[in-house]
C-alpha cells in the first residue's frame, strides 16, 4: 500500500459531484462507504459480493451524484449505472438525508443522518443480487476554525441482498448481509483539504460463510505555489510564481473472501490540474536578502499589497500589517455589511478607524478570535509585533490552543519566566509545529522581542507551508499507514 499511496504527490479533497454547477461543503463528508474513486469523467468501485473482486466502471453519462443543503437538511443522492469488463452490471439509486445543526456560538456543526430511499441490483451472469433492506446511520462533527475546518465522523450500515442460485427444482434462495463500520477524518482550508476514510465490511452468507473487506480511501486537494523561471534573458523580470491546483483520489481494498480468495485491489484517479499565474514583485531592496523568496511569494499571492518598490525588510512589522496578512493568508471571509438602520458604525477598537484600508480583515480577525487588543479598547495598530504576539495569533488562527499541556507547564526555553501568560500555549505549539523556534545559541525564545518585516515574512511562509503540506501529511499518510 505504501508504494501505491506514495506515488500520489499532490492532491485535493473533493466530495464528488459529476453534475455541473453544484456547490458542496467538503466538511459534510460523503455518506457512501463503497471506496469508489472518481474524477470529472470516470467512476470506479470494487464489489466483492460474489466471492470474486469485480471492478465496476462508469462515465459522466452513467453517473449522477449530488449534495444539497437547505433549511438544515442535507440531501445526498446517487444514481449509478455501471458495468464491468466481464459484462456484469450494477445499478444503484440511493438518497441520504441528514439534519445539520449549526452551533455558531462555539464554531461547530453536526450532521446526523439516515438513508431515505434505496434500490440496487448487481447482475453477474445468471445471478441477480437485489438489495432488499438497507439500515444506515451516520454522524459527523465539524469544528470551524479561522484557518481550517476540521471534521470527523462515523458511518454504520447493514445491507441485505437476496439472490437465487440454480434453477427449477434445484433453485435455492439465498441472502447475504453486509455489515459496515466506517470512520472518516478530514480538514479543509483555502490551501488544501483531505478526507481519509477507513471502512471495514463483513459479508455474512445464508450458508454460514463470511467474507471480510477493508477499504482505505483518501481524497485530497492542494494549491501548490511554484516558481517559474523566465527563459528569456532580456525580459523585464527573471521569473514569477504560479499556483497549481490538483485533485486526486486513492483507494485500496484488502479482502479475505468466503471463496478462499485473498488479496488487494488498488484504484486511483486524478483530476485535470489548473494553473494560475501571479503578479510579479519588483522590490529593489531585497537583492540577496535571506527573506526575498518568502516576501516575493507573499506579494505575488496578494497577502502583501505594498505599492512601493521598497519593502524595508529590516523595519519592525506593525501589528495591523501582520493581522491583515494573516487574514489574507487564510482567506478570511470578509463580508460586506448590509446597510440598515441597525448596522453598527463603531469600530472594534477605538484606535482603528473603520475607514482604514483593509479594516474588514481586522474586524473579521477579532470576531473569529484570532487577534485581541493590547487592552479591550485599544489595538495599538502601529506598534511593533512581538514574537509572543505572533505565536499567539498563529495558533488562534489554526484553532490548536487545546494542544498545549495542562496549565502550569514550563516550556523548554531558558527565558520561560519572561513568557506572557496569554502567549504561553501559542509559543509551546508553534515550536512543536516548527512555525517558530528559539535561539539555538542562547536557548531563549525572546518573547518580547519585536519582529522585523523580513522575520515575520519567513514565519508567514512557514505558516502557508503548514497549511499546504503538513496537514495533508497528517490526514492522509499518517492515517493510512497506521490504521
Amino acid at each position: 500500500m505504501r508504494n501505491h499511496i506514495s506515488k500520489i504527490v499532490l492532491a485535493f479533497l473533493v466530495v464528488f459531484v459529476i453534475v455541473a454547477n453544484i456547490s458542496v461543503d467538503v466538511s459534510a463528508a460523503s455518506a457512501e462507504t463503497t471506496g469508489a474513486v472518481k474524477n470529472e469523467y470516470t467512476y470506479e468501485e470494487a464489489v466483492f459480493i460474489t466471492g470474486t473482486p469485480i471492478v465496476f466502471k462508469g462515465t459522466s453519462k452513467d453517473i449522477k451524484i449530488t449534495q444539497k443543503e437547505t433549511k438544515g437538511k442535507l440531501t445526498e443522492t446517487y444514481s449509478l449505472k455501471l458495468t464491468a469488463s466481464t459484462g456484469a452490471t450494477l445499478t444503484r439509486n440511493i438518497a441520504y438525508e441528514s439534519d445539520v445543526v449549526d452551533y455558531a456560538t462555539i464554531g461547530q456543526k453536526t450532521s446526523n443522518g439516515i438513508v431515505k430511499k434505496y434500490s440496487e441490483k448487481i447482475v453477474v451472469g445468471n445471478i441477480t443480487y437485489t438489495l432488499v433492506d438497507f439500515q444506515f446511520s451516520q454522524g459527523t462533527v465539524t469544528d470551524n476554525r479561522a484557518a481550517s475546518d476540521y471534521f470527523s465522523g462515523n458511518v454504520i450500515s447493514r445491507k441485505t441482498y437476496a439472490y437465487q442460485t440454480g434453477s427449477g427444482r434445484n433453485a435455492k434462495k439465498n441472502t447475504v448481509t453486509v455489515d459496515t463500520d466506517s470512520r472518516h477524518v478530514g480538514y479543509e482550508n483555502f490551501w488544501g483539504a483531505t478526507e481519509t476514510q477507513i471502512t471495514e465490511s463483513i459479508y455474512s452468507y445464508s450458508n454460514g460463510t463470511t467474507s471480510h473487506v477493508k477499504n482505505r480511501l483518501s481524497t485530497s486537494k492542494s494549491r501548490v505555489i511554484n516558481y517559474e523561471e523566465n527563459p528569456a534573458s532580456l525580459a523585464s523580470f527573471d521569473g514569477g510564481y504560479a499556483v497549481v491546483s490538483e485533485k486526486d483520489v486513492i483507494s485500496e481494498y484488502t479482502y479475505d473472501l468466503a471463496s478462499g480468495a485473498k488479496g488487494t485491489v488498488d484504484l486511483d484517479t486524478e483530476f485535470m490540474p489548473t494553473i494560475e499565474r501571479l503578479i510579479i514583485p519588483k522590490f529593489r531592496d531585497l537583492t540577496n536578502h535571506y527573506a526575498k523568496d518568502a516576501i516575493d511569494k507573499l506579494y505575488s499571492l496578494g497577502i502583501y499589497t505594498d505599492a512601493s518598490n521598497f519593502f524595508s525588510p529590516n523595519t519592525p512589522m506593525k501589528r495591523i500589517d501582520f493581522t491583515v496578512a494573516i487574514g489574507k493568508a487564510v482567506d478570511l471571509r470578509v463580508m460586506e455589511e448590509k446597510k440598515s438602520k441597525k448596522t453598527t458604525t463603531t469600530s472594534v477598537f477605538k484606535d482603528v478607524k473603520r475607514t482604514v484600508k483593509d479594516y474588514p480583515y481586522i474586524e473579521s480577525a477579532v470576531n473569529k478570535g484570532i487577534i485581541k487588543g493590547v487592552t479591550s479598547d485599544y489595538f495599538k495598530p502601529d506598534n511593533a509585533l512581538t514574537r509572543a504576539q505572533a505565536a499567539a495569533i498563529f495558533v488562534r488562527a489554526l484553532g490548536l490552543e487545546n494542544k498545549a499541556p495542562d496549565p502550569g507547564y514550563i516550556t523548554k526555553f531558558v527565558d520561560d519566566a519572561q513568557i506572557p501568560d496569554y502567549s504561553r500555549d501559542g509559543i509551546y505549539i508553534v515550536n512543536e509545529l516548527g512555525l517558530m523556534t528559539g535561539d539555538p545559541v542562547t536557548g531563549k525564545f525572546n518573547p518580547n522581542q519585536p519582529l522585523t518585516r523580513a522575520q515575520a515574512s519567513v514565519m508567514l511562509d512557514r505558516f502557508l507551508n503548514y497549511l499546504e503540506n503538513d496537514l495533508k501529511q497528517n490526514y492522509r499518510d499518517d492515517v493510512l499507514f497506521f490504521n
